[in-house]
């Protein structure tokens, strides 16, 4: 794994790293993966069926409200990390399929039960942000 700053050390496959420690890549990468966009457009690409494709204008479809730049960042970054593969068919225009890798499929379960985990507390949460912002009562 390469490190984005001077003074990091690459982990070596299999190594763990350790979110605590200031100087970790494994920060770098929460950030990556922890975007509603992210969360979003791996579950729609885990929903697909065999071969498990999906055109880039499809997957916009069906993530409402992302932009095509917001879309189209997304999918670099996971392509970059190796979660989503990327194929481009030579036609005109190019039509670009995009589908999870087997690490990218390992990333869908641990954030599908925290997409349950928000869509299951944030009844909890909207009455802590109202109590929150009401005014303090006066004595």
């Amino acid at each position: 794994m390469t490190t984005s700053r001077p003074g990091e050390r690459d982990l070596r496959p299999g190594e763990r790293g350790d979110l605590l420690n200031p100087l970790c890549p494994t920060r770098q990468l929460l950030d990556r993966i922890g975007t509603k966009w992210t969360s979003m457009a791996v579950k729609v690409l885990a929903e697909e069926e065999a071969p498990g494709e999906i055109r880039f204008a499809d997957l916009r479809r069906r993530i409402p409200g992302i932009s095509q730049k917001m879309l189209s960042v997304t999918l670099h970054s996971l392509v970059h990390d190796g979660l989503v593969a990327r194929r481009v068919e030579p036609t005109v225009p190019p039509s670009v399929h995009y589908r999870l890798t087997e690490l990218g499929l390992s990333l869908e379960g641990p954030l599908s039960a925290l997409r349950v985990w928000a869509e299951t507390h944030m009844p909890e949460i909207n009455r802590s942000n109202q109590l929150a912002d009401e005014p303090p009562a006066h004595h």
